[in-house]
């Protein structure tokens, strides 16, 4: 199957700036030590390849998930083989006492990228997940920060989101905050990130419950209205990868996509997904009509789809990459933009959500309230829309 067509491209992104720079790009890997964490997410697995095919030093993955490791280091020797260098992976939650215990005892690499995340706008539907996602993307990011400060680390790279720009849900805005808090320690480390679109068929994505629908003769059910940039796999490491070598501290990079030419609709990408398979999308009137004709309905080269208009909470229109009062350098990369921050951020504010964070951990109790209320203290424009519904609660 062609994603690029799928998603409405026909040339791979970044192909002019790899080759540009493919010399410097391996001449620096293939010279240094590297540490992913959350490398066995789909994002993670694209860069540890990226890294891995330039031959480095040492590459050690930590993931949380242990099947995923294991997927990682089969598929890896199924494409690419073996290395000189060090290569290991290691199944430990990145908050643990056993990750600290890791790196107090290693702790030697040149470069540390952290694609670790809840990335989910439906992971933000109850108090609980959600704070476990401020934990994720803010506190372990910063942890893990001051880790790589105390061992001499030359680079941290850590992944935002598109929906950091003008966000309007809580995912978006913990990334948001989380940018703040790599100002402040960017005055310590060397420190870049990038903000990317909507990875096609990722993990847990809606693309990659259309394969899963398939699998399992079920519907196709997609959103009409709503319409998002995207970029393979592959193109998500190569990004990540040459924001972390080739970034400047407090750079956040961004690929290049026109709204004119890249923005696509979940529901036109499924019709276009079920003619690659060879079938014609059918569209159905409700959930129950989808559900009932998904038996019948394939045999004659028809796939039940359901396709609605978006009304949850979280969801945007479309995505934006960079803010109007954001700086930008769009001449250095061909396909790659580059936002240029200044060490711009409120220590007093940033300490305020620390302790007003670790207050409600005490007393575990919090409700949603109070994390929004807290959110907007630290994103004044911050434009969240409780709509009282989610998306575990449509099919």
């Amino acid at each position: 199957m062609n994603i690029l067509e799928l998603i409405g491209r026909t040339n791979a992104l970044f192909i002019k700036d790899l080759h540009a720079h493919s010399q410097a790009l391996k001449d620096a890997v293939s010279n240094s030590r590297f540490l992913v964490l959350g490398g066995a997410g789909s994002i993670g697995q694209a860069v540890v390849k990226e890294i891995f095919k330039r031959s480095p030093q040492k590459l050690h993955v930590v993931d949380i998930s242990e099947n995923n490791l294991v997927e990682l280091v089969r598929d890896i020797r199924s494409s690419f083989g073996y290395i000189s260098g060090d290569f290991q992976t290691f199944a430990l939650d990145i908050g643990s006492i056993e990750y600290d215990a890791f790196i107090e005892n290693d702790g030697a690499y040149d470069y540390v990228l952290n694609l670790s995340a809840l990335k989910h706008v439906r992971s933000e539907k109850d108090p609980y997940t959600l704070m476990r996602m401020i934990d994720v993307n803010v506190f372990n990011t910063d942890k893990t920060i001051q880790q790589s400060i105390v061992k001499g680390v030359k680079k941290y790279f850590c992944v935002s989101t598109d929906k950091a720009a003008n966000p309007v849900n809580m995912m978006g805005a913990s990334k948001r905050i989380m940018e703040l808090f790599l100002m402040q320690r960017s005055q310590s480390i060397s420190i870049s990130t990038a903000r990317f679109a909507n990875v096609a068929f990722s993990d847990g994505s809606l693309l990659h419950g259309f394969n899963q629908r398939i699998q399992k003769k079920q519907p196709i059910v997609a959103p009409n209205d709503v319409k998002r940039y995207f970029v393979t796999p592959q193109e998500s490491g190569e990004l990540c990868l040459m924001s972390c070598i080739f970034g400047e501290t407090r750079n956040i990079f961004f690929p290049k996509l026109s709204e004119s030419l890249h923005l696509i609709s979940f529901a036109d990408i499924a019709v276009k997904y079920l003619k690659e398979l060879g079938y014609q999308a059918y569209e159905c009137k409700d959930e129950d009509e989808a559900r009932l004709l998904a038996e019948s309905l394939p045999a004659k080269g028809q796939w039940p789809c359901l396709f609605t208009s978006s009304d949850t909470t979280g969801e945007k229109d479309f995505e934006e990459f960079f803010t109007a009062n954001e700086v930008l350098d769009m001449n250095r990369f061909t396909n790659l933009g580059i936002i240029k921050n200044d060490a711009q951020f409120d220590s007093e504010k940033i300490k305020y959500f620390t302790r007003t964070i670790e207050q409600m951990k005490q007393t575990r109790k919090w409700t949603k309230k109070d994390l929004v209320a807290l959110f907007y203290e630290m994103i004044p424009n911050f434009d969240f829309e409780e709509k009282g519904k989610y998306l575990d609660s449509k099919m």
